[in-house]
Formats: C-alpha cells, sequence, structure tokens
C-alpha cells in the first residue's frame, strides 16, 4: 500500500498535467480535507516532492483567500542541456538535491529507469563516505561527469 504522501503527490501531479494553465492553485486545507490528513501533511509533500530541482515553482499567498500555486518548469532537449544542469548542479550539491535532479529527468523521460539507478547509486552518501564538504563536491563532480556523458 502506498503511503499518504506518495497518493498526494501523485493528485497533484495529474492536476497539473491536466492544467491548461500550466500551474495549479490549491487551499492547503482543501486538500487534507479530500485526503482526510492534517494540513501539515500537504506541506510535507510540496517542500519535498515539489522543489526546483525536481523541476517545480512554489508560490503562496497566505490569508483568508490564501493559495498555493505549484507551477512545472521543463527542461528542453536541446544541445546546451547538459550544460544547464551542470550549471545546476555547480561545485557542490547534497544528495537531496542530486537525487531530485535525477528524478526529474526520469519524469521528463530525458532518462530511463536504469540509467537513474545507475546515477543514483554513484552519488549516494553510502559509497562516497568522506565527510562534508568534500563529500558533497565530489558528488557534484560525479553527477557532473555522467550527466555530460549521458547527454
Amino acid at each position: 500500500m502506498q503511503n499518504i504522501s506518495n497518493i498526494i503527490e501523485e493528485h497533484l501531479k495529474q492536476i497539473l498535467n491536466a492544467s491548461r494553465q500550466g500551474y495549479i492553485e490549491i487551499r492547503r486545507s482543501d486538500i487534507a480535507d479530500q485526503f482526510n490528513c492534517v494540513p501539515s501533511q500537504i506541506n510535507y509533500v510540496i517542500s519535498t516532492r515539489f522543489t526546483p530541482e525536481r523541476g517545480y515553482v512554489v508560490e503562496s499567498k497566505r490569508g483568508g483567500g490564501g493559495y498555493i500555486r505549484i507551477r512545472r518548469l521543463g527542461f528542453e532537449r536541446t544541445d546546451a542541456l547538459a550544460e544547464k544542469l551542470i550549471a545546476i548542479i555547480g561545485g557542490s550539491i547534497t544528495q537531496r538535491e542530486a537525487e531530485g535532479i535525477i528524478y526529474r529527468l526520469v519524469d521528463e523521460q530525458l532518462i530511463n529507469r536504469r540509467e537513474s539507478f545507475i546515477l543514483l547509486a554513484a552519488i549516494d552518501r553510502n559509497v562516497l563516505t568522506i565527510g562534508l564538504p568534500v563529500r558533497d563536491q565530489l558528488r557534484a563532480a560525479i553527477l557532473s561527469a555522467m550527466l555530460m556523458t549521458v547527454f
């Protein structure tokens, strides 16, 4: 059985995919009521699953008429894609951020699942058994080199 966070994430992605505007506006309390959970669960899903690394921009407006707007950003397959990714990665990247980039590439069908597993294995903290900040710098170098090869 899927956990509630996965179910909420999939629901929001379905709504977003069906949106003609390229974004959705939701109310935390409405989604929480729909899934019979607390509003903080919605916050958790949005803050961990709808990140810039995964290709989303989240805006919020507080107050009585407040909303959360989720917008999907896309990568266009171009010759410059690898350079754009390397610029995003920079000289240092956390495991969570790197995973977000990899998941985004899978979501946009720019790499397949097998390639994603290889990338994820290479950048895992259990493989890169050195201290911070060197580990994040090494992860960035490995991920950048692998993406240059893939693209």
